[in-house]
């Protein structure tokens, strides 16, 4: 939900792209990339810099959210409408969630292609994580994370934000998401200068 940082680190990236070149699809013949964490951490900014490298589309769970209370909800709701059909070499289209008017909005298609980065909160989360050749845990310190989301939706959205992180810390430790990934990446400032 919250931007990360302004700009992925080049090195964290590559590394990313590196894992991708030794990996085997395990969603029929798409490679599929997750990129998960909790909100704000930045897996967006490298979500979008991971597909420029490895030439994959990007499908970002805050579309397919349903609303402020549908994390978990979420996680199904992707690996049947996108990981499951493209695992049988279909195309496939998921519904988006409208945050304005807070309901589902159009329906969005997905090409089937040799590489997908799924980035957001419980992108990795079982089942989804099932379909994942590649996963990646990006974090930061709980202040970081949540004065980046301050920053970008404002304090109005200060109690959603609760909310939301109350899921994540509830869907995560269910899961034990964090301990399955390939490679966890902290982007917080002591992390950058070392």
């Amino acid at each position: 939900m919250a931007p990360g940082p302004q700009r992925a680190d080049p090195a964290t990236a590559a590394a990313v792209a590196a894992l991708v070149e030794r990996a085997t699809p395990r969603c029929g013949a798409v490679l599929v990339v997750a990129i998960d964490g909790p909100s704000g951490a930045g897996k967006t900014t490298l979500a979008r810099a991971v597909g420029r490298l490895v030439d994959a589309h990007v499908i970002h769970m805050d579309d397919i959210y349903p609303g402020w209370d549908g994390l978990a909800e979420a996680v199904p709701l992707v690996t049947s409408q996108v990981l499951e059909p493209l695992s049988r070499g279909e195309d496939a289209a998921y519904r988006r969630w409208d945050w304005m008017r807070h309901r589902w909005g159009r329906t969005q298609p997905v090409a089937h292609a040799p590489r997908l980065v799924l980035e957001g909160v419980g992108s990795s989360v079982m089942p989804a994580g099932t379909y994942a050749a590649v996963r990646v845990w990006v974090e930061a310190s709980r202040e970081l994370r949540f004065e980046r989301g301050m920053r970008r939706d404002g304090e109005t959205y200060r109690p959603q934000w609760e909310r939301w992180a109350a899921q994540e810390t509830a869907l995560f430790a269910a899961d034990g998401t964090r301990a399955r990934a390939d490679l966890v990446i902290d982007t917080g400032p002591a992390a950058a200068d070392s």
